[in-house]
């Protein structure tokens, strides 16, 4: 997304929201699709506000909607799907700057760092990503097992990748052998 979205906090009144409604036009539709890897992406609506929280904090809530359309994870067909989320963000002047290289996920993950900027663009970009089916399938589709070798190889089942689960019927039949 252009960064045309960007509100700078400097600017923004503390007294009363700033509202915003996005609505990208097809290139942008377009663009984010490529982006996310989708086939296609429609009615895409972004609306919400940015409020003041306190002194220094603010928040951002909205709505996001948008149909979508990704490749069926069974037959490779388009599955259209509708989305419709409620997004919040809070971005907190006094966070603490995260380093090292392992770091902790806090619990309330809507909790940001307080920048000069809040993009409604870019929080609408992640939100849509966040909400895409990570598994998209055609209604009555069902997975099947896909068996490939080569010519005269015997090809692997799901029982042989497991390879103690013959060991209770070995056990059987050492106790009847006894």
């Amino acid at each position: 997304m252009p960064d045309t979205t960007s509100l700078r906090v400097a600017d923004l009144p503390q007294n009363t929201p700033t509202t915003f409604e996005l609505r990208p036009d097809p290139a942008a539709q377009k663009a984010l699709a490529d982006e996310l890897g989708l086939s296609g992406l429609r009615k895409l609506r972004f609306a919400g506000q940015v409020a003041a929280q306190g002194a220094r904090d603010w928040e951002l809530t909205g709505t996001l909607g948008a149909t979508v359309v990704q490749p069926c994870v069974v037959t490779l067909e388009p599955v259209t799907t509708r989305i419709d989320v409620d997004v919040r963000r809070l971005y907190v002047a006094d966070l603490p700057e995260v380093t090292g290289d392992e770091v902790e996920m806090p619990e309330d993950d809507s909790v940001e760092r307080l920048a000069a900027v809040i993009d409604p663009g870019a929080v609408m970009a992640e939100a849509l990503a966040l909400a895409l089916p990570l598994y998209p399938r055609k209604a009555g589709t069902e997975a099947t097992n896909a068996v490939f070798a080569q010519k005269g190889i015997k090809p692997m089942s799901d029982d042989d990748a497991r390879p103690f689960a013959g060991l209770a019927e070995l056990r059987d039949a050492l106790k009847k052998d006894s």
